[in-house]
């Protein structure tokens, strides 16, 4: 008979293992914390070593959901601190990003108005979530918002490289142009498809409380 994965894990009753989500969650927030710092002073080391920092704070979002999932160690706090420190992190980097002048002076590139929309969205949808679950109704993540989140954290390391390559005073190869450009305006839609989608829902619900 097949073992039980769960069991070759720590118990819940160890205090660590019990808040390992939370505790990742967490360190999300510090490393979103030293990012902002480091990218603070714009130069290719500062955004070689933004992406890295941007990719390990993405690990550990699959991490403490994975583990949260798989072991049933969803907690009150974590669906709290969870969605704020992606949007802490994600959000957070695009301010800094499109505040690069060369990203500005990039044609069809990200811009401001964009990065207004994606703030909007994710200030909007988690307004609607905190209001309907504190109502015990349900407002998980759809398949939009997860597409979402993946074409957000792709755009974030193409735009690392690419103004990484730049600082260098490289040519960046033309791959790199094209694919900040889909990159973005694909980031765009989605946002926007999947924030309607989600208000459609969420106006759906809102009726029924009325």
């Amino acid at each position: 008979m097949a073992s039980d994965p769960a069991r070759s894990f720590p118990s819940t009753e160890h205090w660590w293992w019990r808040n390992l989500p939370n505790i990742l969650t967490s360190s999300r927030i510090i490393l979103a914390i030293v990012l902002f710092a480091v990218l603070s002073f714009p130069h290719a080391l500062a955004y070689w070593t933004g992406l890295a920092i941007f990719v390990v704070a993405a690990v550990t979002d699959f991490l403490d959901g994975f583990l949260a999932r798989r072991f049933h160690l969803v907690t009150q706090l974590g669906r709290v601190l969870d969605p704020f420190a992606d949007k802490l992190v994600v959000c957070g980097t695009f301010v800094f990003l499109v505040a690069s002048p060369r990203m500005l002076d990039t044609p069809w590139g990200l811009r401001p108005w964009i990065v207004v929309v994606i703030l909007a969205r994710e200030l909007l949808i988690t307004g609607l979530r905190s209001f309907l679950e504190e109502r015990q109704i349900d407002f998980s993540a759809r398949w939009s918002g997860k597409v979402k989140m993946a074409l957000q954290c792709l755009l974030a390391v193409i735009a690392f490289v690419y103004l990484a390559l730049d600082e260098y005073q490289v040519r960046e190869p033309a791959w790199c142009w094209i694919a900040l450009v889909v990159l973005t305006y694909a980031t765009l839609l989605i946002t926007v498809y999947s924030g309607y989608q989600y208000v459609r829902i969420a106006a759906a619900h809102l009726k029924s409380l009325l």
